[in-house]
């Protein structure tokens, strides 16, 4: 079993692969497929912590609920406490809800909370899930994960769902735009911890000012070959915001070996580097 102290990494943004995961995907499974150029197949639990424990690392498994929008439901979160409860070494849960469902939404955050000790929410995905984080009809949730001390995770910027279909899936990207919808979030509540998934092209200038801005907010670099970063993300990673950017690589859209690779290859300060990749992530969930 990895010690924590022997970590050297901790991956913020894995996507779980068991077969019950990409059934909740629907005909996203394929779309999205086709449009990163990469098939899933099914991993199980103990295979990804195995994947994870021989690279000394963490993973954060999350999960998504968009059952109001797509007439399918999530994966049981159950799946995703009883993998934490059998590999802490190795996993971090977040427990995917769909936030339409409101009072039953946060009544699951809740059990999850209280029966598996997870330790955050997401990644909610405001374009798929067809609402804006700033609409006031959900602050009852937001609030509910601030009180629990829960992280909360959303996805920024281009959705890989819907990517090169006509309409895009019916999906908008205005959505998952930074600025005003989660930055909002962030304002109204300060307590509450808000991870904003990918750099989030084509606003990451927007995503940056909004971490700057606000201390409560931390920045994922995941969904992204590090080699293709903008310049002005790599920049602020690695100076006005490094205590709050954080490694992730958006497994199995993007293997963590060639995550790591090209991460090597940028100019970061090795404290920058050690940051990023653990310090910040340990000291978020409390690890």
């Amino acid at each position: 079993m990895t010690r924590t102290d022997e970590l050297v990494a901790i991956d913020v943004h894995t996507h779980p692969q068991t077969e019950e995961f990409l059934a909740a995907m629907g005909k996203r499974h394929q779309q999205m497929a086709k449009h990163f150029g990469r098939e899933r197949p099914v991993v199980s639990f103990a295979e990804q912590a195995d994947q994870y424990r021989d690279r000394r690392m963490m993973a954060v498994i999350v999960n998504s609920d968009s059952e109001t929008t797509s007439g399918i439901p999530g994966a049981p979160n159950d799946l995703l406490g009883r993998a934490q409860v059998d590999h802490p070494d190795a996993f971090i849960a977040f427990a995917g809800i769909d936030p339409w469902k409101g009072e039953a939404a946060i009544a699951e955050i809740r059990r999850m909370h209280g029966e598996y000790g997870i330790k955050g929410v997401g990644e909610l995905n405001a374009s798929r899930q067809k609402f804006l984080p700033n609409d006031r009809r959900f602050f009852p949730i937001w609030e509910a994960c601030a009180e629990l001390g829960l992280v909360v995770m959303f996805h920024s910027g281009f959705p890989g769902a819907g990517a090169g279909t006509p309409g895009g899936g019916g999906y908008r990207l205005e959505n998952a735009r930074p600025i005003p919808y989660l930055d909002d979030v962030a304002a109204e509540f300060p307590e509450l911890k808000v991870i904003s998934a990918h750099p989030a092209w084509p606003w990451h200038l927007e995503n940056l000012a909004m971490v700057w801005h606000k201390s409560n907010v931390y920045l994922d670099l995941s969904g992204w070959a590090p080699k293709y970063l903008p310049p002005e993300v790599v920049r602020y990673a690695d100076s006005l915001i490094t205590d709050r950017v954080l490694f992730g690589s958006d497994w199995p859209v993007m293997t963590v070996d060639r995550w790591l690779t090209e991460f090597d290859d940028l100019p970061f300060k090795p404290e920058s580097r050690r940051k990023i990749l653990l310090d910040n992530a340990r000291k978020l969930f409390g690890i």
